[in-house]
């Protein structure tokens, strides 16, 4: 990596770090780059264009392809524990989950009989509970969806129970609630509130929970404050450090909020996954283009 491509704001930063990788464009070829998964069987990375509803897929070798068009404005995707897709929707308001012969199959549409706003950011944990956020950004306007009001009036956090199939309510304390991860052994959850990208005294940060049984969270405080930008989707590495998007690029917090680093991308990140067959490529979604880029840690797994 070049110097120019990364600051350093802790000496642990560099153990993380692969000195003699680069920062590579992989495609240019969205319009506001969302979601990004890595599906290791096939060594394929499959991600969401938003406005231009559709779905890009990408192999080595193989280039940019269109993988599902329309994709009902698909925002955040996710693995589950059988290597499907699951993928949130703004244009139909649900979460769905792709089985292996195709057919799509809706996990969830309605809480308490109402719709839900927009699902955008989703987590499987290892009981194969099914964690998502819900904000409004896909029901304000027509570019990231279709505009309406929300039925719910909250933007809140949910979780589809793998025993019952039910959606329940995880957390009602968020103004626009976004990206999610756990920690490695899910004693934690993160989630990030990024209501200021509509309002600059709303939340820009990332908050911490404690994981209780029942997929009830306590002991609730700020990890992560920014001071530009807001955080959106993260990821989490073997040795529980978040890697999150932002403003400038991609930053790397240590478990207890210290800011280690920042690799500096050239466009707005979104999102970003580990990826790659030993899961130390750093995939990462920038507005127009996907950036990827070899570390020197892998990304969690459980």
């Amino acid at each position: 990596m070049k110097s120019s491509d990364y600051e350093v704001h802790d000496p642990r930063f560099r153990r993380l770090l692969q000195p003699n990788a680069f920062l590579t464009r992989v495609t240019d070829q969205s319009l506001w780059a969302e979601g990004p998964v890595y599906f290791p069987a096939t060594d394929l990375l499959v991600w969401s264009d938003i406005p231009n509803n559709r779905m890009l897929r990408w192999a080595p070798g193989m280039g940019v392809g269109v993988f599902r068009a329309p994709s009902n404005y698909s925002n955040g995707n996710t693995r589950d524990r059988e290597g499907r897709l699951v993928t949130c929707e703004h244009g139909t308001r649900r979460v769905t989950r792709t089985e292996h012969d195709g057919s799509v199959t809706v996990l969830a549409s309605h809480y308490e009989g109402k719709r839900l706003n927009s699902p955008n950011d989703v987590v499987v944990d290892s009981s194969g509970n099914i964690w998502f956020t819900d904000p409004d950004y896909g029901i304000l306007s027509d570019y990231e969806g279709y505009r309406a009001e929300s039925e719910i009036g909250r933007c809140n956090v949910y979780r589809v129970s793998a025993d019952s199939a039910r959606v329940e309510l995880v957390s009602d304390e968020f103004v626009k609630p976004n990206g999610l991860a756990f920690s490695p052994d899910e004693s934690r959850i993160y989630i990030a509130d990024s209501a200021a990208s509509h309002d600059d005294d709303a939340p820009r940060h990332i908050r911490v929970f404690d994981l209780a049984g029942g997929g009830r969270l306590r002991n609730g405080r700020v990890l992560v404050g920014m001071k530009s930008g807001v955080p959106d989707g993260m990821r989490v590495d073997e040795h529980g450090n978040v890697w999150t998007s932002a403003e400038d690029g991609v930053h790397c917090y240590a478990p207890d909020g210290t800011l280690l680093g920042k690799i500096l991308i050239p466009e707005v990140v979104a999102n970003l996954t580990f990826g790659g067959i030993n899961r130390n490529c750093l995939f990462i979604a920038a507005t127009s283009s996907i950036y990827s880029l070899y570390v020197g840690v892998r990304g969690a797994e459980r």
